[in-house]
């Protein structure tokens, strides 16, 4: 039995949605792979500068107006958070704080003191992993237990809520080696391992009901099949997680353990890395299906960026330990394809924004459909 609950009036107004968090991302994340490439990163230190300031600048800007609307008119909020595809996306802010946190470890000593610089990292990084913690178990437990959705519902939006762990596990390594005690530094190694462990597990089981939907009912042809790059996301992030915390093991636990943990750096990540380009190979077909039919440009285009993003920080990850000039000019190639995503997505949404058709409601009807059982 369901019942549905409509809002007095429609919204018409313009606004902000979590969604658009995808944009800092997807921009934050060149500048986290840029300094990181084998081959050319040492000669990209400053535009890994210039896009971290304009990403922080844009986290900055998007933080203040989703404060100020959620505080002038609560309602959209809660029917965003009521939403079951736009819930989906309140994964999208504290990945944007992960990502702005790890920006700042690599890039903040040029405007702060080194005190400073830590203050705000940890803050971010804290901060991003608190909440997307919440957003992991609260966004699925409204889709088990509140939202009505049909059989072929599921898409990449899915992923947005249970990925937030695994980049915080990513993003962590980074910190490990600036923590003073030992038992910090390992409880720090195994936290982040078991954030891994999270999203990984989480990210497989959406990924086979993905896997399920398009084969049943094939795509919609429309805006949401960019979604079906975030399956690169949990990919290429986990990858970029098992590389990282394995090279910190090493001065962090002692052998056989440290060993271990950095061979699976290789163990895992090749395989995975596999799986991530066949997935590539076959979003890009559908993807050039759904352009055939005239997909029309929505913020899921920003899709294309950030999964693309840890993919090339996986592979730079790869080219760390395997020291394969293989991987080492594939991480160089997937940085390429990124800038041309993110080109793509700024371009389409500069000129939504002067049209103003992006920041309309994209709920056509306001209508929650929530499931009921017995008390």
């Amino acid at each position: 039995m369901t019942a549905i609950v409509e809002s007095k009036e429609p919204e018409l107004n313009t606004e902000i949605g979590p969604n658009w968090f995808a944009s800092v991302m997807g921009t934050g994340i060149i500048a986290n792979a840029a300094v990181g490439l084998p081959i050319v990163g040492r000669h990209l230190g400053q535009v890994g500068l210039v896009i971290w300031v304009i990403a922080s600048v844009m986290l900055m800007i998007m933080l203040l107006l989703k404060t100020l609307q959620t505080i002038t008119k609560p309602h959209i909020i809660k029917r965003q958070f009521n939403d079951p595809v736009m819930a989906q996306f309140f994964g999208a802010p504290p990945m944007a704080l992960l990502t702005i946190a790890g920006g700042t470890l690599l890039f903040g000593q040029h405007f702060f003191t080194q005190e400073i610089q830590m203050v705000i990292a940890w803050s971010l990084w804290i901060t991003g992993t608190l909440v997307g913690i919440m957003t992991a178990v609260i966004i699925p437990y409204r889709l088990f237990t509140h939202h009505e959705v049909r059989g072929d519902a599921a898409f990449g939006g899915w992923l947005m809520p249970v990925v937030p762990p695994m980049v915080s596990a990513a993003i962590g390594a980074m910190f490990i080696p600036h923590l003073q005690e030992s038992l910090l530094q390992q409880t720090m190694l195994y936290a982040c391992y078991a954030m891994f462990g999270t999203s990984l597990m989480a990210a497989m089981i959406i990924l086979t009901l993905i896997w399920g939907r398009l084969v049943h009912s094939g795509t919609s042809g429309g805006a949401r099949v960019p979604t079906l790059w975030l399956v690169l996301g949990p990919l290429g992030q986990s990858i970029t997680a098992a590389g990282a915390l394995g090279a910190v093991a090493l001065a962090v636990v002692e052998q056989p353990i440290a060993g271990s943990l950095n061979t699976m750096a290789i163990l895992y990540g090749v395989p995975v890395w596999g799986f991530a380009f066949y997935w590539s190979i076959l979003a890009s077909f559908l993807t050039l299906r759904a352009l055939r039919r005239k997909m029309p440009f929505a913020l899921t285009w920003w899709a294309f960026t950030f999964p693309v993003g840890t993919c090339v920080t996986g592979t730079s990850q790869l080219a760390q330990h395997t020291e394969l000039p293989a991987f080492e000019w594939a991480a160089v190639i997937l940085f390429a394809g990124l800038l041309c995503a993110w080109v793509i997505a700024a371009w389409g949404t500069i000129k939504g924004l002067k049209s103003g058709h992006i920041m309309k409601n994209p709920v056509s009807a306001p209508v929650v459909i929530a499931k009921k059982g017995p008390k």
